[in-house]
């Protein structure tokens, strides 16, 4: 045969689509296991019209889910951003959106059982190394998909998931503000690096002479400011601990504005080099973060409220997304988001025989 079978869900995490592979499906040598990510997905190609990926950054992502031997979680989570263009495989980061479909697929898999009308499933993120909880609706021993949950970005309504996060601040950069200060300069611009779950640099949309409400197709066709946005970004990733980041998607950068529609704060977030339609849920969290932090760029066109637990609305081009913040003492204590999921397919998926034979096992990542 000159195809080569692999058990794949396709499954829509949020506001983003995805393949999702037990890790005992796909060869266990990482530069092969990549070889088969990038045959599946079909890249690289700005269409990807061989493989399964969607042509954008959103639609090209994996998951890879094994049963996990801590006694602090039910399933480990390796999340791979595909690159569409580029014959490359990212592990740098965390998918928030993705991270939604972790919980149904543990259940359809058999790695997690249902337990009542709503199953706890306890997720470690290998990308980061932390933990996420993730409240998965359930009824009569399946995943519930249906329901009246709308998020912005995802048409229709799906049932409600809820995330909670516990010690996600630094999970890449090792700190919540990595370089230590709450304000840098770089490029005579000042920005606030945050890392809550995704590092990003904040800037204000003003100092770079936007006004911050622009559509993203506006911005992604303004190249002398993804150009200015890549020079700061480049300076930020040594600062932020995350050493030279020209070949990474990581840090993303990040316009705030004074929110217009009744929310917390407004954004334009680049993903690094394209202007994303909404905003990636680290992305939120660690924007929703700095709002609460006095002295960061983003608190001071942030509006916000009262009390130790805030809920925080995000504004981004196509919608908003809300992240609740607990604090304690001064302290981020925890985060938790609301997403929806949906089974899309459940059969194999091809990829030439030449790259990858089945003949090489799983093994635990």
């Amino acid at each position: 045969m000159s195809q080569t079978r692999i058990p794949c869900l396709l499954m829509r995490g949020g506001t983003s689509k995805g393949a999702y592979f037990l890790a005992s499906d796909l060869p266990s040598e990482p530069a092969l296991r990549d070889q088969v990510l990038l045959a599946a997905m079909g890249s690289p190609d700005r269409r990807q019209i061989d493989g399964i990926g969607g042509a954008d950054s959103l639609t090209s992502k994996v998951a890879i889910i094994q049963q996990s031997t801590r006694a602090d979680a039910d399933v480990d989570y390796l999340f791979a951003q595909v690159l569409v263009d580029e014959p490359r495989v990212d592990y740098g980061q965390n998918c928030g959106n993705i991270l939604a479909g972790v919980g149904p697929f543990a259940i359809e898999r058999g790695l997690v059982m249902v337990a009542g009308a709503t199953t706890a499933v306890r997720i470690f993120m290998q990308n980061t190394g932390q933990i996420a909880v993730a409240q998965v609706p359930t009824e009569n021993g399946a995943v519930r998909y249906s329901g009246e949950a709308r998020i912005d970005g995802v048409p229709g309504t799906a049932a409600p998931l809820l995330i909670a996060f516990d010690d996600v601040a630094g999970s890449s950069c090792g700190a919540l503000l990595p370089t230590g200060n709450l304000i840098e300069r770089f490029d005579g611009i000042e920005v606030t690096c945050i890392d809550n779950g995704m590092p990003v640099v904040l800037l204000r949309a003003e100092d770079l002479g936007c006004s911050g409400y622009e559509s993203h197709e506006q911005l992604d066709a303004d190249f002398e400011l993804k150009a200015r946005l890549e020079s700061i970004r480049l300076q930020a990733g040594p600062r932020m601990n995350l050493g030279n980041v020209s070949q990474r998607n990581v840090p993303k950068m990040c316009l705030v504005s004074a929110p217009r529609n009744g929310g917390s704060l407004n954004t334009r977030s680049f993903i690094p080099h394209r202007c994303h339609s909404a905003i990636g849920v680290f992305g939120a969290v660690s924007a929703a973060t700095a709002c609460l932090l006095p002295g960061t760029v983003a608190s001071s066109v942030a509006r916000l409220g009262a009390g130790e637990v805030q809920r925080l609305s995000v504004e981004h081009p196509t919608g908003e997304f809300t992240v609740e913040i607990t604090q304690h003492d001064g302290e981020i204590v925890s985060s938790a988001l609301m997403r929806t999921a949906r089974l899309l397919f459940d059969g194999m998926v091809c990829v030439p025989t030449l790259i990858f034979n089945g003949a090489t096992p799983g093994a635990t990542l």
